[in-house]
């Protein structure tokens, strides 16, 4: 009498879980990818180097930056953008099969070589959400959404502080408030998690913790004494450097009442149970009001912009035959008689 062959067991699949870190730059993105990579979660190597602006690191994957910075020359939109017509812009890409089919393939990698659980943060990550998920859908993982929270005239004042001149106080104001709408509106329905930055610095156990049970994180639930011993040196409180109010910050009126409405609503987010229709229906009426408020706005420097318009074709037109110059082979140029070279080159307004 023949035995029924007992059938082998099937592996236990590993379940594979990719957390996002979101909202402005300078709100403390790097603070809690920094304590979810030193509890264990993997952040893709190699990073961007730290620097003085921020010396604890980044944990920004340098892949993640370049494959943004490149995204976002596509569809031309800037880091901070104040425009709301730019999330249509960037959301384009989102929907393009071959960049869908590039990420997940790098993702793909990153879960080989990293483990299960990954952490994926840079300020540019919130225009290329949609790409991001449904990237992380086709290898199987679970996206995740930790949104950092901090008041914007400190994130402005930070910026101000340690970012490139060339925007002011009102356009960093205005793109804070755009972004972090639009950002809590993209996440909003999935798996996410709103952080205070200022809770992180007052006790990072309570935050991260609980972000470990709501995503079931084996690496923050099974973190070792070490583990929150290496955090707590982690993290410094002092790196908490610029603390403005609006009483230092200078934005037109009615930019300065949408900025502190939307921080004051998304500040709610962050309660226990405070993640609720009533306060998403009002996040929806100022991202109503912003995007108003911005068209009036654009509408009103319509006559500034065509100014630098022409200027820009003006200055392009007189640059042209310095151009053309250029591109005249040396050899030919050389058969030339200098003095004429001389007086071609001062009529082009070359000195050399």
């Amino acid at each position: 009498m023949s035995s029924t062959p007992i059938p082998l067991s099937e592996p236990i699949s590993v379940k594979r879980r990719i957390v996002f870190v979101v909202g402005s730059g300078r709100s403390g993105t790097s603070t809690m990818a920094g304590a979810l990579r030193t509890l264990g979660m993997h952040v893709p190597q190699p990073e961007v180097m730290a620097d003085e602006s921020n010396p604890k690191g980044f944990g920004e994957p340098q892949w993640v930056v370049d494959f943004h910075d490149e995204l976002l020359k596509r569809c031309n939109v800037q880091v901070s953008d104040a425009r709301p017509s730019a999330w249509f812009q960037a959301g384009k890409l989102s929907a393009f099969d071959p960049l869908r089919s590039r990420l997940t393939e790098w993702l793909e990698t990153q879960f080989s070589d990293g483990g299960p659980e990954l952490v994926v943060k840079d300020p540019r990550l919130a225009w290329f959400l949609g790409l991001w998920r449904a990237a992380a859908l086709r290898c199987d993982a679970e996206p995740a959404y930790v949104t950092m929270l901090r008041p914007v005239t400190e994130v402005v004042g930070s910026k101000q502080r340690y970012y490139s001149a060339k925007a002011g106080e009102v356009q960093r104001a205005a793109a804070w408030v755009n972004m972090m709408l639009h950002t809590e509106r993209s996440t909003r329905g999935s798996a996410r998690r709103f952080v205070r930055y200022d809770d992180m610095l007052k006790d990072w156990t309570i935050p991260v913790f609980g972000i470990g049970q709501a995503f079931d994180i084996d690496a923050v639930k099974s973190a070792t004494a070490n583990d929150i011993r290496r955090v707590h040196q982690f993290i410094d409180p002092s790196l908490r450097r610029v603390q403005l109010t609006w009483d230092d910050v200078e934005v037109p009126g009615r930019l300065r009442e949408l900025a502190e409405e939307t921080w004051r609503h998304l500040d709610r987010l962050a309660d226990e149970d405070g993640d609720t229709p009533e306060v998403h229906d009002r996040l929806d009426e100022l991202r109503t009001a912003y995007a108003g408020l911005y068209d009036e706005a654009e509408a009103i420097a319509q006559s500034t912009a065509v100014a630098a318009r022409r200027q820009g074709q003006a200055e392009g037109t007189a640059a042209a035959p310095r151009r053309l110059a250029d591109r005249i082979p040396h050899g030919v140029r050389a058969m030339v008689p200098a003095g004429l070279r001389r007086a071609l080159r001062k009529a082009l307004g070359k000195e050399r």
